[in-house]
């Protein structure tokens, strides 16, 4: 669907319009950023006197989109009302991506008797961009340069999610008539267009004090900066204010920005933001950690824990790695450790599923397996199991990572679609930071696993097990001889 776009000129007349105030700021192009905010002033706060330093933003509670606000448009537009009860209310995220999907179809496709309400939004979204640097929208040939590192899984894995919505949204949307025409039968409306409308939502959506999750006008406009000079409010008439940080100066023309989220890693800021920096402080990866194939309790495992089944490794504060995985405790038990599942059946007839451990029922604590193996005898060996799992599983995903084409400008691409350097340079840092991470864990988890494979109930619990095997196999060669003879 070809989009109308509107230039930034015409942005102070919406803003005007839509009641939106900017104080001692304004919205400019900034080179490698797109749009920002850039101060029309000095301005400081270095002073500590900061009372008579107005808010450089602020926007009125009836611009901020979030739940509360798809449901209030609902109850105005009895035609997107159909929609949304036909094919939303499955997340909050999903409501206002259909929202500023009829939006987005109204402000291209205006017709004499327009088929939803218009508001502040349907021009807004004029002012977004087609292109946005995270890599859903990414080519294929750029996509292929995260191949090894933890956004690979991820983002597979998120493009079809969005192909399983559209296609629902699609599905659910065709019984309504007036949808049916509107959105499919023009063919206006393309995956792309969802993939787009999720770029925007990822890349512009903020935790708001009050409101929670929402896209807020303008504010969406801030750029992020580990050292940001600027940060998001709610006043007390529950406008979205932006304010200089204390202690803080900032020169005419010089950008004001904000913080997207300092505990964010390199792979989250790249996955929703498309930015990624050099001296990002925060060191962090996930991986996703499955069952093993041939465990017969595995399916039941996941199905009982409570938790994503992955494996967290970070740098704490102090320099050293650390590592998490609740998941790995569960995984590493079985049957003859003291494990169990009971199905309870109620007097209703429903049926549960209930995990044992020692004979408890720790089925609500079933992320907690870390601290319920403390009691066991062999709690050492339990743990020796984790961390030689979960060991193996950052080798292997380094192992992938190094056997991974290097991202380089010399990279395939073809004539319709190059590959942008900036998509490079991206993969290439997050590939350098990831390696360093996972060797650095890796490392760490062999010297626990030496420091447990010193432990005297390890060495006894082993001599043990190396025992029964030559008993076994010498009852087997025995077996053997009696045989021939």
């Amino acid at each position: 669907m070809p989009r109308t776009e509107l230039p930034l000129e015409l942005l102070p007349a919406w803003l005007a319009l839509n009641d939106v105030s900017l104080y001692d700021a304004k919205v400019s192009q900034i080179e490698g950023k797109g749009c920002g905010l850039v101060a029309d002033r000095n301005l400081s706060t270095a002073g500590g006197d900061t009372f008579d330093i107005p808010a450089l933003l602020t926007v009125p509670h009836a611009l901020v989109l979030n739940a509360e606000a798809v449901e209030e448009y609902a109850k105005e537009d009895r035609n997107f009302r159909q929609l949304l009860d036909a094919a939303g209310r499955q997340s909050a995220r999903g409501d206002i991506l259909l929202f500023l999907l009829v939006q987005l179809f109204h402000s291209t496709s205006p017709r004499k008797n327009s088929v939803c309400v218009s508001n502040g939004w349907t021009e807004y979204v004029k002012f977004l961009p087609s292109s946005v640097p995270v890599p859903t929208l990414w080519t294929e040939e750029e996509r292929a340069l995260l191949r090894g590192t933890t956004l690979d899984s991820a983002l597979n894995a998120k493009m079809l999610a969005l192909t399983h919505e559209f296609d629902y949204i699609r599905e659910k949307s065709s019984s309504i008539p007036l949808w049916e025409e509107t959105l499919w039968e023009s063919n206006d409306i393309h995956l792309t267009n969802w993939f787009l409308l999720d770029a925007w939502y990822r890349s512009r959506c903020l935790e708001l004090p009050k409101s929670g999750e929402s896209m807020v006008p303008c504010l969406d406009m801030a750029n992020h900066s580990s050292e940001a000079n600027a940060y998001y409010d709610e006043n007390s008439r529950d406008e979205v204010v932006l304010l200089l940080r204390p202690q803080c100066s900032v020169s005419k023309g010089e950008e004001l920005t904000i913080d997207y989220g300092a505990k964010k890693s390199p792979a989250e800021m790249l996955f929703s933001y498309g930015i990624i920096e050099p001296l990002w402080t925060t060191e962090r990866l996930t991986l996703p950690l499955e069952p093993f194939p041939d465990d017969p309790l595995g399916k039941a495992k996941l199905h009982v824990f409570d938790g994503p089944a992955t494996v967290v490794i970070k740098r704490a504060d102090d320099g050293h790695m650390q590592w998490e995985s609740p998941f790995a405790y569960i995984m590493c038990v079985n049957e003859e450790d003291g494990l169990e599942f009971k199905i309870l059946q109620e007097t209703d007839g429903t049926r549960h599923l209930k995990l044992f451990w020692q004979d408890a029922d720790v089925t609500e604590s079933a992320g907690s397996f870390e601290s319920l193996i403390q009691s066991h005898p062999l709690h050492a060996v339990l743990k020796l199991r984790v961390v030689t799992v979960v060991q193996g599983r950052l080798q292997e995903q380094l192992e992938e990572m190094l056997s991974a084409p290097v991202p380089s400008s010399a990279s395939p691409s073809t004539a319709l679609a190059p590959v942008r350097s900036s998509c490079v340079d991206a993969a290439a840092l997050l590939r350098d930071m990831e390696a360093k991470s996972l060797e650095s864990a890796v490392e760490m988890l062999e010297e626990q696993r030496l420091q447990l494979l010193s432990d005297e109930s390890v060495v006894a619990y082993l001599g043990s097990m190396e025992t029964a095997e030559n008993d076994l196999a010498g009852d087997e060669a025995s077996n053997g001889d009696d045989d021939f003879s």
